[in-house]
This record gives C-alpha cells, structure tokens and sequence, in this order.
C-alpha cells in the first residue's frame, strides 16, 4: 500500500473515512472552523469515538475572523459539546491544515474545515499513512499548539458572547457608518482582542510564552541570536509583539515592551539551565 496519496477535491472524502476509523486521538488544525465543518467532524464520528477519543483542535479565533464569519465560536461549541476528552487552543496567524487521526493517518491540505474548504473550493493536499511520518506531523502540531492559549469550555462560553457582539456591531457598522457604531465597534473589537490576550497568559507574565515560544524555535531551527528570535517570535505571537500601541490590561503591559520580555525569557531559561549563549547565539543545554 502507498504510504502517500495525493488529494485535490476527494480530500473530504478521504478525511470522512479516516474520521470513521478513528479509536484514539484526533488533532485538528484549521484556522477557520464553521459551522458547516463542525456538523462534518461530528456526523463521521462513531459513537464509541465520541466517547474515547482525545480531540485537540488548534484554531485562530482573532475577531477580524469572526467578523467575517470565517470562524464560528459555535461550531467549535458543537464539536466540544460532543467530544468528551478535548482541548482547544487559540493562536493568531495560524495557516497550516492539518488532521491527523490515531498514528496511522495525517492529511495535510489547503483546506479549512468550512462549507468553501470541504465543498466548493478548489483544495489540494497529501495523505499520509506511514506511521513515523504521521507521529512526526502530529507531534508538530501539538508542539506548536501549546504556543498558544488554551480555551476551556467556560472561556469558549465566555468568548462567543464577546464574538457574538463584536459580529453584530460590524454588520452595523457595515449597513451604517456612523461614527457612534464604529466607536462601539472599535470598543467591542478591543474587548474582545484583550479577552484573548488574558487567555493566552492564564494569569502568567508574557515571558512564560516567550519562554515556551524560544525553545520551540531553537529545537526546530537550530541556535538563533537574539536578532534572529525576534521575528520569529513576532510572527508566531502578533498580539503579543505589538510595535505600536502600549495597552495595559490587567496591570500588564503589553506592546513596546515586548523585547524586554522576550530578554527576561531568555534570563530565566539561561538560570533554569535549559538554555546558554555561544557568542551571539542561544542554544539548548540538553
């Protein structure tokens, strides 16, 4: 048997089978998730599965893509509400597709798990049966997930209020811009941005995420300078690393200061033992 397949259009064909024979774990990666792909994952789920497999979903809930109904918090309450055993993980930027199911299957697409992802859009993408290859795919994704922060189901309650406003006020605003609903949109979309910033420390500093966010970029690149972490870490934390605005919330600042936390990181790292600079360069102790 072929340990690769190519997908284009059949690729949601090949996931309904996959999600069928799945007895174990599930991980899902899709930066926009409706509720059109949530009725998907659910309906080609055995009942014994619903029960016993440990789903972890990695997703982008950003208000920009709730605004755009590109992601839907209530499909992601469909999925969670059946699943027993689950985690949920927010991180802005996300683009990879990726579905891994048990140790035996893992496909990786174009595709987001939406109504144009699974249906209408022209998607391509591999299939992938061998088994270390699939353990490398899945243990990726779930490295990289915890980069990000975890929803509860309380948090994912909480937030699809929040993006149930933020979602309302720009079909205002868009039917009317007056500068009164802007305003409140504005304040709804800033609400909303600071939610999501509070559940991506869970109640730590910044720098713990840096912490996690550095070794993580030396494991995968190699040793990096500090010039060389700094983009990196940008790009994977965007909300995080913001160049121009100096927000406080909850007696935290945010903004500006984001290069002195990722310096406080490195410190802390460096005492724990678990990191140390070669000439310019940050690498692992182990």
């Amino acid at each position: 048997m072929a340990h690769l397949q190519i997908l284009s259009q059949d690729w949601k064909t090949e996931l309904a089978n996959s999600l069928k024979q799945t007895h174990d774990r599930l991980i899902i990666s899709s930066p926009y998730v409706t509720i059109h792909g949530a009725d998907f994952i659910v309906s080609n789920l055995s009942p014994r599965a619903k029960s016993h497999v440990n789903l972890r979903i990695l997703t982008d809930l950003s208000p920009a893509n709730i605004c755009q109904g590109s992601t839907e918090p209530v499909a992601l309450k469909t999925i969670t509400s059946v699943l027993s055993d689950f985690s949920l993980f927010h991180l802005p930027k996300l683009h990879a597709k990726v579905y891994v199911t048990d140790d035996h299957c893992a496909i990786v697409t174009s595709a987001n798990l939406t109504a144009g992802g699974l249906l209408r859009n022209y998607e391509y993408g591999v299939k992938v049966l061998e088994k270390n290859i699939v353990k490398a795919i899945a243990q990726d994704i779930i490295s990289y997930s915890e980069l990000g922060a975890m929803i509860t189901a309380d948090n994912l309650e909480s937030y699809s209020r929040i993006a149930e406003r933020v979602r309302l006020t720009y079909i205002k605003q868009q039917k009317a811009i007056v500068k009164s609903v802007k305003r409140e949109f504005e304040k709804e979309i800033l609400t909303a941005e600071d939610e999501l910033v509070r559940l991506r420390l869970a109640g730590g500093a910044m720098h713990t995420v840096f912490a996690k966010t550095i070794l993580y970029l030396i494991k995968r690149y190699g040793p990096l300078s500090t010039i060389q972490l700094h983009p990196r870490i940008e790009a994977i934390h965007p909300d995080l690393c913001d160049n121009t605005i100096d927000r406080v919330i909850d007696g935290k600042h945010f903004g500006k200061k984001w290069k002195h936390a990722v310096r406080t990181a490195q410190q802390q790292l460096k005492k724990k033992g678990l990191v140390f600079l070669s000439g310019n360069r940050w690498k692992l102790s182990v």
